[in-house]
């Protein structure tokens, strides 16, 4: 479990906040999305837990330990991170991509490319057929699954996931968001997913954490959300997509 506990963060020594007083549980096995506008905190809010960003006041805990009071290292390592640019080392076959935290902990080769495979399979791509590929050689979207790969590779409890499929094609987004509710229902692992779009967050959570200009609106499953909003912003951010959402409903059922 991650817990935030009147969690803040400021740039400025307090003009401004990025966050403001966040508290909120993340459980266990769950896959949260943090939904918002740009600039509503969520991506900070995102990199605390592995504190890519330390927090300004306020208690984060990964599995009841304070993240302040843990090795980096090792939180990290157990703490996977998809990006939305990917990242990707162009002078790297994609066989090394995935495998990199391995070689840099001082795996053997052997089990470098044992791994990897294990993770081209689970994410749908052929070994033989990518493994020695370089990342210009491959669609924004199969980027993407090696970045997911990567991120599962040394088999984290956690998986950090900010806006992945943003930059991707409607076809090849609406496929990723696919593959992710298969890959969470087949990993049991919690997944916080950052995204600022209102469908993909109905589509894919099991609870949306609502936040804007850095406060948490409401976090609920997203029925509740829509019909039981506790704010105006929430009621006006479900509003406009109103007609969107009763069509994916029928296509994906409540949730």
């Amino acid at each position: 479990m991650i817990t935030f506990e009147n969690v803040s963060k400021t740039f400025d020594h307090g003009k401004t906040y990025a966050v403001k007083n966040l508290s909120l549980k993340i459980n266990d096995g769950e896959l949260l999305v943090l939904l918002g506008s740009s600039g509503c905190g969520k991506t900070t809010s995102l990199k605390m837990i592995n504190r890519l960003v330390n927090s300004t006041s306020g208690t984060i805990t990964v599995d009841g330990r304070d993240i302040q009071q843990q090795n980096l290292i090792q939180l990290r390592r157990s703490i996977g991170y998809v990006f939305q640019n990917i990242g990707l080392f162009p002078h790297m076959t994609i066989e090394e991509n995935i495998a990199i935290s391995l070689k840099i902990e001082g795996k053997s080769k052997q089990e470098q490319k044992q791994k990897a495979h294990e993770m081209l399979e689970l994410v749908g791509l052929e070994i033989k057929k990518y493994a020695n590929k370089y990342p210009d050689e491959l669609s924004g979207g199969q980027q993407q699954r090696v970045g997911v790969a990567r991120a599962l590779i040394s088999n984290p409890s956690y998986l950090l996931m900010d806006e992945p499929f943003a930059a991707l094609d409607a076809i090849t987004r609406t496929e990723l968001q696919d593959e992710l509710i298969k890959l969470k229902k087949r990993l049991h692992k919690t997944i916080i997913f950052v995204t600022h779009d209102i469908l993909e967050a109905v589509k894919i959570a099991d609870r949306i954490a609502v936040m804007n200009k850095g406060h948490l609106e409401q976090i609920g499953p997203y029925q509740e959300l829509l019909h039981s909003s506790k704010s105006q912003f929430v009621n006006d951010l479900f509003a406009t997509q109103l007609e969107q959402l009763k069509e994916l409903n029928e296509i994906y059922g409540e949730t």
